[in-house]
């Protein structure tokens, strides 16, 4: 077999297991598109006379489902179950005043939606929503009744506390680092249909993370990835990865929790007067970079949350 030959069918093999390999598994799990939801608010549209007023559904934002683990029960485990997003979606939707605030889930009949109001105070009246203890943490987390859910027959998953959840000491164990892949899920621009809210999912890289790994005062890390109004309280996960490079930490085959998008960096730029020398305008844009507060803080806020409920002393 002459030596041309021979180099096309290597290259040829490589070829063909790359391809096969790339098609065996997805590199997110099909469950997490299920754990996105969107939030919003329902929008009544005077109709013109005679008539009746429409109502139109208007996202805000995404959130995602978490589930507490509770106690297990053999191989399945008894979960409570949270709606997690920023804290700042609570507070603008409050501050705007149109209304009850909505999130909206998939049916398990093709086809339709199934929309919940999510109250601000429970029976007693206490506030349902709960925020990071610390101020600086834009995250706020709201306990959900899963068997509700079940019976109106909405279809959802959730990330899992004893799961994949990349903690800050377990992100320095597996050395994530600058330049790993990154899947951000969420309903960016308000891209719903009302008819199944199908999860956009765009992907980017980390552009920095160094400091929060050396230091837990670091509250946040960023991420290369575009992210648009609609996009705060989309979870990040990692992008697995099964081949590394010689010299290099081995591949990471987990497709971690992240954190959960706050917004993005603005790159703002002055017009300045040519006359006066003083600024005239100001633009804001999208830097391409994005905040992302990390995971860790998701289970210290139900945990906070679960504290403030212990009767006092």
């Amino acid at each position: 077999m002459s030596k041309v030959r021979l180099r096309h069918l290597t290259w040829g093999g490589i070829l063909f297991l790359c391809l096969g390999l790339s098609y065996q598994a997805t590199l997110v799990p099909p469950f997490y598109l299920d754990t996105v939801v969107v939030i919003g608010h329902n929008e009544t549209i005077p109709a013109p006379s005679p008539g009746s007023p429409q109502v139109k559904w208007v996202p805000e934002a995404s959130g995602f489902l978490y589930g507490d683990l509770l106690s297990e029960q053999g191989e399945q485990g008894q979960y409570q179950l949270y709606l997690v997003t920023n804290k700042h979606v609570i507070l603008d939707h409050l501050a705007s005043g149109v209304g009850p605030l909505f999130v909206s889930l998939n049916s398990q009949a093709p086809g339709t939606v199934k929309d919940f109001e999510l109250p601000y105070r429970d029976e007693q009246g206490r506030p349902t929503w709960h925020a990071h203890p610390d101020a600086e943490v834009d995250l706020a987390v709201v306990r959900i009744n899963a068997g509700f859910l079940k019976e109106r027959g909405a279809r959802y998953d959730f990330f899992r506390s004893d799961g994949p959840i990349l903690t800050r000491e377990k992100a320095k164990e597996i050395g994530l680092s600058e330049g790993d892949g990154v899947f951000v899920m969420g309903f960016p621009m308000g891209l719903v249909d009302g008819i199944q809210n199908y999860v956009v999912l765009r992907q980017g890289v980390i552009a920095r993370v160094r400091d929060r790994l050396d230091s837990p005062l670091v509250k946040t890390f960023l991420i290369d990835a575009f992210v648009f109004p609609g996009s705060s309280g989309s979870p990040v996960v990692l992008k697995p990865e099964s081949i590394s490079i010689q010299g290099t930490k081995p591949g990471i085959n987990q497709a971690y929790l992240l954190g959960i998008v706050q917004g993005f960096v603005p790159y703002i730029d002055v017009a300045v007067s040519a006359q006066t020398k003083r600024p005239r305008v100001t633009f804001e844009e999208n830097s391409g970079l994005a905040k992302v507060i990390p995971a860790d803080y998701i289970q210290e806020t139900i945990q906070d949350f679960k504290k403030s409920l212990l009767p006092g002393p």
